[in-house]
């Protein structure tokens, strides 16, 4: 037989070989099916059929010879072609489901030894020869008691955290003791701040007033010193540094010997405001003498720890029975108008913030007649640090919260905060926190357990104004995963949490954004083996 095809080809004569003409011409419409894809059919078709006619063989000797039609010969070829398992692959998984799902609900002895590695499932499996049923519930029962020992483990990671951040770390404690001991000793270190000719300045409402208030003699100077380098007129910088009574001396020692000058620092201990009495102050008397509040913030930490737990809610339950949140320096930024009866403006900044950008253009917010000039905690992509609403602060459970606030109502941060003082003292801001502690106080601490923060979300309710986020981004002591470019560029990042980068727990990838403020050549700070991170 020939196969002729003619010059144009659009015709295809077939002849057979005793040369008679076959009565076959096939004639090709060119418009319609080209000679290309003819040729290229027949490749493929030349390329397939050996392999069809091998899998027809192999399928032919295994039974599929019964199928009557192409649809059964396509059930069996069309896994095998497709590199998928047959029918019996398929039965087994779903019986391996039905077993699955039965034991789901079958309750686990507890008196079980089980294997605590996957090696040690693989040997228990193939020595014991379980059957199916058997292997479903050891799975079960080993899965759920890895999953309690890893649950177990976060826990007690948490519980650690928690031990380490409301300690002292050593060389922050001998830093005071050394500072304090200057204090007695040298005079240069008990040098009036700021000196006499500069005093008035410490009223002087064109410059700007930044506010803190700690204990921590490092996490201040790191604070201050965050400020003033990023300031693009650290001339007009005024710091009150406020501290409590046991750290002022220390505290004073020094920025009197660590002078930042032309920024003006002021230091102040509590004990040196004549406003700050028990009269005016009645709360934290309370506060003090309130068995229930000492109890749980002095009291045994591990008590009520439930290993059922979420470990992120066990963290946020130990965080907010920090022994701070009993302290008159947490409490003090709701007295600022009291404090500094002749500034109109001043921003309050937390001792665990490092300022990365001038901050001057705050000041030229406009309030809008608003107190509090604050970022706000319920707006952003990482919903655990930006995903607060009242819900995550209040219980709502209780009758007095559920009849006075909105669980949908978004929170604010505290940590960098522009506060407008002359508006904030045409208002009942300070009598409605004071009237709110005392209500958690007498509910026994059943309206809220996280600090003082709860109180200043309703006491400050219709006076905020919300400022755009990347002036205060925060996070950086709870959030690992925190976006470093997003750290880069915020003008404030905040280590609110446990993680503080003073400390061992710190995140060691988050903590060069504070340690490049700290002078670790500094005598006081070599003495006492405050180390430079690696």
């Amino acid at each position: 037989m020939q196969i002729r095809f003619s010059p144009s080809m659009r015709s295809i004569t077939i002849s057979s070989s005793n040369g008679f003409l076959d009565l076959m011409k096939v004639k090709v419409a060119a418009r319609h099916f080209s000679y290309r894809t003819l040729f290229h059919t027949i490749l493929i078709l030349a390329f397939l059929l050996p392999f069809v006619f091998i899998l027809t063989a192999v399928v032919t000797l295994e039974g599929v010879n019964k199928c009557s039609s192409f649809d059964c010969l396509g059930r069996r070829l069309g896994p095998r072609f497709l590199g998928r398992g047959g029918d019996d692959s398929v039965k087994l998984v779903k019986d391996l489901y039905k077993i699955l799902d039965q034991v789901n609900s079958e309750e686990i002895p507890v008196d079980q030894k089980l294997p605590e590695s996957f090696g040690e499932f693989l040997s228990d499996m193939k020595n014991n020869k379980y059957d199916a049923k058997t292997f479903a519930v050891r799975l079960k029962a080993t899965m759920e008691n890895m999953a309690r020992e890893v649950k177990r483990s976060r826990l007690a990671e948490q519980l650690h955290k928690h031990f380490a951040a409301t300690s002292i770390p050593k060389g922050i404690h001998c830093l005071s003791l050394r500072l304090t001991d200057e204090y007695s000793s040298n005079a240069q270190a008990r040098k009036q701040l700021p000196p006499p000719e500069l005093l008035p300045l410490l009223s002087d409402n064109s410059y700007h007033h930044f506010v803190i208030a700690t204990d921590n003699i490092l996490a201040a100077s790191v604070v201050v010193n965050s400020v003033v380098g990023s300031s693009l007129e650290p001339e007009r910088v005024v710091f009150h540094v406020i501290t409590d009574k046991k750290t002022y001396p220390g505290m004073h020692s020094w920025f009197a010997l660590n002078p930042l000058s032309p920024a003006i620092i002021e230091v102040k201990g509590v004990h040196q405001f004549d406003w700050l009495t028990r009269e005016n102050v009645p709360v934290l008397e309370a506060i003090e003498n309130h068995h229930g509040v000492r109890n749980h913030y002095l009291g045994n930490h591990i008590m009520g720890a439930n290993v059922s737990d979420n470990p992120r809610i066990f963290a946020s339950k130990l965080q907010a029975r920090s022994p701070k949140y009993i302290s008159l320096l947490n409490h003090l930024r709701i007295y600022l108008p009291e404090l500094f009866p002749k500034l109109n403006k001043v921003v309050f900044l937390d001792d665990d913030v490092v300022i990365q950008r001038d901050l001057s253009p705050l000041w030229e917010i406009d309030l809008s007649g608003k107190v509090n000039g604050a970022v706000e905690t319920c707006k952003g992509e990482d919903t655990w640090v930006m995903g607060k609403l009242f819900r995550t602060y209040f219980n709502f459970s209780h009758p007095l919260i559920a009849n006075k606030l909105d669980p949908n109502e978004c929170a604010w941060a505290y940590g960098m905060n522009i506060f407008d003082l002359n508006a904030w003292r045409k208002t009942s801001i300070r009598e409605t926190y004071h009237y709110w502690v005392k209500e958690n106080l007498k509910s026994n601490l059943t309206l809220w357990k996280l600090g003082t923060l709860p109180p200043a979300l309703i006491a400050f309710r219709g006076f905020v104004h919300p400022i755009d986020p990347s002036w205060h981004m925060l996070g950086l002591g709870y959030q690992e995963k925190t976006d470093l470019d997003s750290v880069r560029k915020a003008a404030v990042i905040h280590y609110n949490g446990q993680c503080k980068p003073w400390l061992e727990i710190g995140y060691k990838h988050l903590q060069p954004f504070w340690t490049r403020h700290v002078n670790y050549s500094n005598d006081f700070i070599r003495s006492c083996h405050i180390l430079e991170p690696q």
